[in-house]
C-alpha cells in the first residue's frame, strides 16, 4: 500500500514492558550479531490523530506527525500480519492539524467521512542500540523509550511508562526470535499493547475483535458468519490498495465482493434482516470494480496478442490504436472506481456490514449444526451449474453457446465460493469441491475473455478500415481469439467432466 509521494516499508518489531532505566543485556552475545553501537539520544515528539470514536486504533490503525529523530514526518501505520505493520511515511509539510490528502484517503475504508483530529500527544525520549553483522549490514534496533503521553479531548489523561521496541531493520525473523529470548530471560516481558497510542488511551491490551474460524462441530451460523467476517476484513485491506494503484488490487478487492455476495446468495435462508440488499449493493460495488478490471484485461490480452505476431503481420498503427481505444476507458473506470469508494452508498455498505457481524441476524435454521443444514444449500449451488453446463454444452458453437457459457461460468464461481465458505467445518471435502469449480471457473472465464477480445479486435479493424488503415493485422488477432476460444470450450468439457464426479459431491448427499 504505498502512496504515490510517499515512502512505504514494513516494520517488524516487538515491545516490551520494563521499569525506567533498567539495564538492558547484552545483544552482542546474540548469534549473528558481531557488534553493537550506540546511537545519539532522540527527542521525539507527535500528535497522533483519529476519529472522535476512535475507528483507527480500534482497526490496529495509528495516524501520527511526529517531530524530531531521524525520520520526522507523518507515519500511517497499518497491521500486515503477525508483529509487522506497513508503514508509510511522507514529509512534515506545514500544517500540523491537518491530515495530508495522500494519507486520509488510505484511512477512508474505516473513517467513512469521520474528521479525524489529534486525540494524544506523545513525548519520548528515546535511547537507540543498533545490531550490526559481521559485514556492517544493519540487523536490528533496539529502542530504549521513557515515555510521557497525554489524551486529548474528552479524555484529557496523563501517563508514563517505560517501553522497550526491537526492531528488524536488515536481520531475519531469527535475530527477532534470539533477541526476544534474551530479553524474556532478563526479565522482560511483551507489551500487551503494539502502539503507544493504544496504551495512551487506556485501550483494552488487545487485538482487533475477529470471529474465530468455526470447527467441524460448529453451527452453520457461526461458520457462515466466520467466513463473512474474513472477508470483510481481507476487503478493508484492499480497499487502500485500490486507491494507491497497486498492481492486481482492483481484481482481488472485486474477487472479495463477489465472495460476500455469492456467500449472501447462496445461503440467504440463513440470514434475516437486509440480506438482500446488501447482495445488491455488493452487485453495485463488484460492477463499479469490474468494469475497471475488464479494461486492464483486455488491454493486456490485446497487447499479448499483438506482440506474439510476426514484425511483418503487424499493418499500421495497431499498437497506438488499441491504446488510443482502451487508455481512455481505463481512465475513466479508474475514476469511477475512486469516486464509489468515496461515496455515501459505500460508507453505508461497509456500515451495515459492520452491524451484521455485531448483531448477527441470523435465522433459527443457522443455529443447527453446520454438517447437518449447509450440505443443501451447496447441493443447490451444484444443481445450478450441472443446468447451465448442460444446456451450454447442448448448443452448437456461436452466439448463443458463448452466452450460456458465460452463465454456466457465473454458476460455477457461485459454488467455487460455496465450497470455500464451509472448508472450516467441512474440511478437504469442501476444498476439493471448492478447486474443482475453481478450475470450471477458470477455463470459462479464459473462454470469457477471448469471446470479449475476438469482438474487440473485430471493432478494431472495422474503426481502422474506415479510417483507411489496413485491418489485416486485427483479423489475424481476431482469428487467434477465435480459435483459443474454440479450444478453452473443449477444455471446459474436461473440467465439467472432472468436477462433476460422484465422489466429489458424494459428502454433500
Amino acid at each position: 500500500m504505498a502512496a504515490n509521494s510517499a515512502e512505504a516499508s514494513n516494520e517488524t518489531e516487538i515491545k516490551y514492558e520494563a521499569a525506567a532505566g533498567v539495564t538492558l543485556p547484552s545483544f552482542a552475545e546474540l548469534p549473528q550479531v558481531a557488534r553493537t553501537e550506540g546511537a545519539e539520544q532522540e527527542q521525539l515528539d507527535a500528535d497522533y490523530f483519529d476519529t472522535d470514536d476512535l475507528r483507527l486504533i480500534r482497526a490496529g490503525i495509528t495516524l501520527r506527525r511526529r517531530q524530531g529523530g531521524h525520520d520526522a514526518g507523518w507515519h500511517l501505520k497499518v497491521p500486515a500480519g503477525g508483529n509487522t505493520r506497513r508503514e508509510i511515511r511522507l514529509p512534515l509539510g506545514r500544517s500540523r492539524q491537518r491530515v495530508p490528502e495522500e494519507l486520509a484517503r488510505l484511512v477512508r475504508v474505516h473513517t467513512r467521512g469521520k474528521d479525524l483530529r489529534p486525540v494524544a500527544r506523545i513525548s519520548t525520549a528515546r535511547t537507540r542500540q543498533l545490531l550490526f553483522d559481521g559485514a556492517g549490514t544493519s540487523l536490528a534496533e533496539v529502542a530504549s523509550d521513557d515515555v510521557t503521553a497525554r489524551a486529548l479531548g474528552d479524555q484529557d489523561r496523563a501517563s508514563q511508562w517505560h517501553e522497550v521496541d526491537v526492531e528488524l531493520t536488515g536481520g531475519s525473523r531469527d535475530v527477532l526470535d534470539a533477541a526476544d529470548r534474551l530479553l524474556r530471560r532478563g526479565g522482560l516481558r511483551r507489551s500487551g499493547q503494539s502502539a503507544k497510542l493504544a496504551r495512551a488511551l487506556d485501550l483494552p491490551a488487545s487485538a482487533p475483535a475477529r470471529r474465530p474460524p468455526a470447527g467441524a462441530g460448529a453451527a452453520a451460523g457461526e461458520v457462515l458468519l466466520a467466513y463473512l467476517d474474513e472477508q470483510v476484513a481481507t476487503l478493508k485491506v484492499y480497499d487502500p490498495m485500490v486507491r494507491s494503484e497497486e498492481p492486481d488490487a482492483v481484481h482481488q478487492m472485486r474477487t472479495t465482493t463477489r465472495r460476500l455476495r455469492s456467500t449472501l446468495q447462496s445461503f440467504r435462508r440463513f440470514f434475516s434482516g437486509h440480506a438482500d440488499e446488501l447482495i445488491a449493493e455488493l452487485r453495485w460495488l463488484g460492477g463499479e470494480l469490474g468494469s475497471a478490471r475488464d479494461a486492464e484485461v483486455l488491454t493486456a490480452e490485446l497487447e499479448a496478442q499483438l506482440r506474439a505476431l510476426p514484425a511483418e503481420m503487424v499493418i499500421g498503427p495497431v499498437a497506438a490504436r488499441i491504446r488510443d481505444q482502451f487508455e481512455g476507458a481505463s481512465r475513466r473506470a479508474r475514476e469511477a472506481v475512486l469516486s464509489a469508494l468515496d461515496s455515501p452508498r459505500y460508507f453505508t455498505l461497509l456500515d451495515r456490514f459492520d452491524e451484521l457481524l455485531v448483531r448477527a441476524p441470523v435465522t433459527s435454521r443457522a443455529g443447527r449444526p453446520a454438517r447437518t443444514v449447509l450440505p443443501p444449500a451447496l447441493r443447490r449451488t451444484y444443481k445450478r451449474t450441472k443446468q447451465r453446463m448442460k444446456h451450454a454444452l447442448s448448443l452448437p458453437p456461436g452466439e448463443q453457446a458463448d452466452v450460456a457459457l458465460h452463465e454456466a461460468r457465473k454458476a460455477a464461481k457461485r459454488a467455487r465460493y460455496a465450497g470455500e465458505a464451509v472448508t472450516s467445518a467441512f474440511g478437504a471435502q469442501a476444498q476439493d469441491f471448492a478447486r474443482r469449480m475453481k478450475k470450471l471457473q477458470s477455463v470459462l472465464g479464459g473462454h470469457q475473455d477471448a469471446v470479449i477480445a475476438r469482438a474487440a479486435a473485430r471493432d478494431l479493424g472495422l474503426t481502422a478500415d474506415l479510417e483507411g488503415e489496413n485491418a489485416f493485422s486485427y483479423g489475424i488477432i481476431c482469428q487467434r481469439e477465435d480459435d483459443e476460444a474454440a479450444r478453452l470450450r473443449r477444455k471446459g468439457q474436461r473440467a465439467w467432466r472432472s468436477a462433476s464426479r460422484p465422489r466429489a459431491r458424494r459428502w454433500l448427499a
